[in-house]
């Protein structure tokens, strides 16, 4: 499943380490790409949106709006 989390909080390369590594412990297979600029982290996943929300969130990081996709 695709999905698109809206983040504020993230600034720096360790934000986007650290957004990684908290999305991959959901998952070690996900593939996360972070857009620092846009504060945007596109994930491509096996596990609950909400596992992967509270994982960013339990991170130091504040979602503030998830977009689904089917791929």
């Amino acid at each position: 499943m695709s999905i698109e989390f809206k983040v504020e909080g993230m600034s720096c390369q360790h934000c986007v380490a650290a957004v990684t590594r908290a999305i991959q412990e959901q998952d070690a297979g996900a593939q996360v790409q972070v857009d620092l600029s846009a504060g945007k982290v596109a994930v491509q996943s096996g596990a609950s949106v909400d596992s992967l929300q509270a994982a960013i969130d339990e991170a130091g990081y504040t979602v503030v709006g998830v977009g689904v996709g089917s791929n």
